[in-house]
């Protein structure tokens, strides 16, 4: 399977556009579109593959249409590609190059392109036959064996009136049709433009008509006047004058030569501005009299039957495409001049922002906002290049505005963009920005970021079922030793002794919803009967939170960046046995702190407050102790943000708080054992050993034990995700 083939609509777990087998199921949308143009069918194939109804209404009886053939430069071509549509496969050929001859007959430029083909842009520049690609839309579009519900066709379908509000479109038979959105799709004299507000922008002259026509290749490389212009393959060809141009390329497996002859209007008063006006040989023979001679042979093989020529039209650009339900695209919407070929390619562009903004599942209350998206996604860019179509396509007597252009510039702006990948990103940061209480971490390239707190829809997480063991060992130590741990003097012991108490904490989690049903271990050192005094005065009274190693980067980061917790990583392996448990900190296998606690018998502790064991943090960073009488309101934390590029100085620096949860919500602690014995004991290591966390272990070694008050482990279900940890000040 190619890149090209490969169905890349909701790429990875973020996409908001793919959350079906999360959020109920809406039912499809009925869409109903005016146009069975190349921009009507293609939004009928991406919409149905969408899951959608889709009805067409087209005013013509499709008769058999000649002499016509079309760009499918690379932004538009991986679009089709994407719905399955490849151009190879319908005679298309491939565009190597192109060559500009003067009137005269001199060759002024000539470009070889196939090495951008293959370099430079991710799709192929296919040049194919109209009517050929017309057939494939309607095909696709209607077929039984496509994805989705086929779209039903209705020809000889004129559209009088379309309600905007409602979603209705009345045909000149009376018939009303009612769906969910209309889509405007029909052409540069639409209908259903006039429906928007200030939609009553007429079409204009743009001062040049245009001839086109087919002729065999086979005709112009037997005659030795006009072999030279054939002889490449897939070469675009134009001969360029002072006030008119002839085009020529090939098309339907370079054997056949489509031309569009642009010229000044006032020559062929006689054109209108029906694409399928037939035109006079004689008079396009005539206007381009002045070219060299084989330029007049050339043109000599037109069919006259099949010579088409119409007025090139231009339209001010329109203000608005959108209204209430209704929604324009294509030339409806922005008609283009052919100077670039991009006519087709932005209404195709506008087919799959459409289609990516109606997801499946939309929900039809969100209509009206969505078509506003899509408008905000293909404004500008469709009518940025219209405008430099026009440029392109100005006379020789405008030219040093057209000098001052950098052409490569708008080259690159055409083609390089994917309107997909760009209009799902769009609506990615709309669904975003409608739930504000997302959270965000590093990258924000990929969007908001589910973790412990949130699931990626912006719900909150139930850790009820979720399974904890907690061993701590709490211990009374030297207050000056732990006081040399507080960051900043807002920090202070409440007791004034000399003693003060402390407890490590480890937790084993399981049973974690955001961690796929897996789990993780951390171990925290908490100081008691610390309090916080705020620049107000008043004081919080609680446990101090060193350190916490953790042995999982998911619950790392997240603590870090959310909650501003002092997570670092180190591996935590626990060897449980049925009276005893030891647990091994080290890093990549240099151990440096170990805990161990022997005799464990099960005891009966009505759990307290807070003193569950689970504690916070996810379960179990903290162990609730009150010294003194001094009450413990909740977790304290220091955060500290370095600043990039800027040698201690800080982006962020301040205390955060975990209050205690209530006892309605504390976890529910299934079995208690206390030790008969516990105790601790650091390595310090040395940096080469311990290069990361050489000073963390070397300050837990100086830790003097006075006294093991208490070794127990707690085993039970339930944990907090603590979203309710604030900062202080």
């Amino acid at each position: 399977m190619t890149m090209d083939q490969q169905n890349t609509n909701g790429a990875y777990a973020g996409d908001t556009a793919n959350r079906s087998h999360i959020a109920a199921r809406e039912r499809p949308l009925k869409i109903l579109i005016a146009g069975a143009g190349i921009g009507g069918l293609t939004a009928a194939i991406a919409l149905r593959q969408q899951g959608h109804e889709v009805i067409l209404f087209e005013q013509s009886r499709f008769a058999n249409e000649t002499g016509a053939a079309i760009h499918l430069a690379p932004n538009c071509n991986g679009i089709l590609r994407r719905l399955g549509l490849f151009a190879e496969d319908i005679g298309g050929n491939l565009m190597l190059g192109f060559d500009e001859y003067t009137p005269d007959g001199k060759l002024r430029v000539s470009a070889d392109l196939r090495g951008q083909q293959s370099d430079m842009w991710q799709h192929p520049w296919h040049l194919v036959h109209r009517v050929h690609l017309h057939n494939a839309l309607k095909e696709m579009a209607t077929c039984t064996s496509g994805v989705g519900k086929p779209a039903q066709l209705n020809l000889k379908s004129r559209i009088t009136k379309v309600d905007s509000q409602n979603a209705t479109v009345t045909l000149e038979s009376g018939q009303v049709f009612s769906g969910d959105v209309v889509v405007g799709a029909d052409g540069v004299h639409s209908k259903t433009r006039e429906s928007i507000v200030h939609g009553d922008i007429k079409p204009y002259p743009s001062g040049k008509s245009a001839y086109r026509f087919l002729i065999p290749k086979e005709k112009l490389q037997s005659d030795p006047a006009t072999r030279e212009y054939v002889e490449k393959k897939g070469v675009l060809v134009m001969w360029i004058a002072d006030d008119r141009r002839l085009v020529m390329y090939p098309c339907a497996n370079n054997t056949l030569m489509n031309f569009v002859a642009i010229h000044p209007a006032s020559e062929t008063d006689a054109a209108g501005d029906d694409w399928n006006e037939g035109g006079n040989k004689d008079k396009l023979r005539e206007v381009y009299k002045n070219f060299h001679p084989s330029i007049d042979t050339l043109l000599s093989y037109v069919d006259e039957k099949e010579l088409k020529l119409w007025k090139l039209l231009d339209m001010d650009i329109l203000p608005n495409w959108i209204d209430e339900r209704l929604v324009l695209l294509g030339d409806a919407a922005h008609p283009f001049l052919p100077h670039q070929g991009q006519g087709g390619g932005q209404a195709i562009e506008d087919a799959a922002s459409l289609a990516v903004m109606l997801s499946k599942d939309t929900p039809a209350a969100e209509i009206p906002e969505r078509i506003k998206l899509y408008q905000k996604c293909r404004y500008e860019r469709a009518n940025k290049i219209q405008h430099f179509t026009r440029l392109a396509g100005r006379d020789a007597a405008e030219v040093k505005e057209i000098e001052s252009l950098n052409m490569m510039e708008y080259v690159s702006y055409n083609f390089g963009h994917d309107e997909w990948h760009y209009s799902t990103q769009m609506l990615r940061k709309w669904q975003w920005s409608r739930t504000p209480a997302l959270r965000w971490r590093m990258p924000l390239s990929f969007g908001p970021m589910p973790g412990p707190r949130q699931d990626f829809l912006g719900r909150s997480r139930s850790g009820a079922h979720s399974t904890f063991t907690t061993a701590s060992i709490t211990f009374e130590t030297s207050r000056t030793l732990l006081q040399t741990l507080l960051p900043t003097p807002a920090f202070s012991f409440a007791s004034p002794g000399t003693i003060a108490t402390a407890s490590f904490s480890a937790t084993m989690l399981g049973k974690m919803d955001w961690l796929g049903g897996g789990g993780y271990n951390l171990l925290g050192l908490n100081l008691h009967g610390v309090q916080y005094t705020k620049k107000d005065g008043s004081r919080i009274t609680g446990t101090f939170l060193a350190v916490l190693f953790e042995n999982l980067t998911d619950p790392i980061v997240t603590g870090r960046e959310e909650l501003g917790m002092p997570k670092l990583y180190c591996a935590l392996d626990v060897f449980r046995r049925k009276e005893s448990t030891f647990i091994n900190a080290s890093w990549k296998g240099a151990s440096f702190g170990e805990w161990e606690w022997e005799g464990l018998e099960p005891v009966h502790i009505p759990p307290t407050n807070g003193e569950s064991g689970s504690g916070k943090l996810s379960g179990g960073a903290t162990t609730s102790f009150s010294p003194n009488g001094f009450e413990d309101q909740g977790i304290l934390a220091y955060r500290y943000v370095p600043a990039v590029g800027r040698e201690g100085k800080a982006d962020a620096e301040y205390a955060v708080f975990v209050p205690r949860n209530k006892a309605s919500e504390a976890p529910r602690v299934r079995t208690t054992f206390r030790a008969k014995k516990a105790s601790f004991r650091f390595n310090k290591r040395n940096w080469d050993e311990l290069p990361t966390l050489h000073h963390i272990a070397a300050g837990l070694a100086e830790l003097p034990i006075y006294k093991v008050l208490e070794g127990k482990i707690v085993e039970g279900e339930g944990v907090e995700d603590v979203g309710q940890t604030e900062r202080i000040e």
